[in-house]
């Protein structure tokens, strides 16, 4: 989370919404641990990774959908060995995020 604070609080200074996603839980393999953070701003900026690229895109999706409606929601994101090798990706398993929006 330190490594994003920099980026929250020029987004904060801004006037930005801000949504944060952590990992609370990971299945089989995966390419970040329970604690690893990303913030998204309104804009579509982002800072931090939770999946060193693997959902990334999705992650961006959910937390801007969550700007919008304001909701909290735990997401999965998952994907056998196989199914991962398959479309490139270096690991399968399950990822859990919490997602919410980052109030003052």
């Amino acid at each position: 989370m330190r490594e994003i604070m920099e980026d929250i609080d020029r987004w904060r200074s801004a006037g930005r919404s801000i949504a944060i996603a952590r990992v609370v839980d990971i299945e089989g393999s995966g390419p970040r641990l329970p604690g690893a953070t990303m913030a998204v701003a309104d804009n579509g900026e982002v800072a931090g990774s939770v999946s060193g690229g693997c959902v990334e895109g999705a992650v961006v999706a959910e937390a801007l959908d969550i700007l919008g409606t304001g909701d909290r929601r735990l997401v999965t994101f998952g994907y056998s060995d196989d199914d991962a090798f398959a479309v490139g990706l270096t690991c399968g398993g399950t990822v859990h995020l919490f997602i919410e929006p980052l109030d003052w």
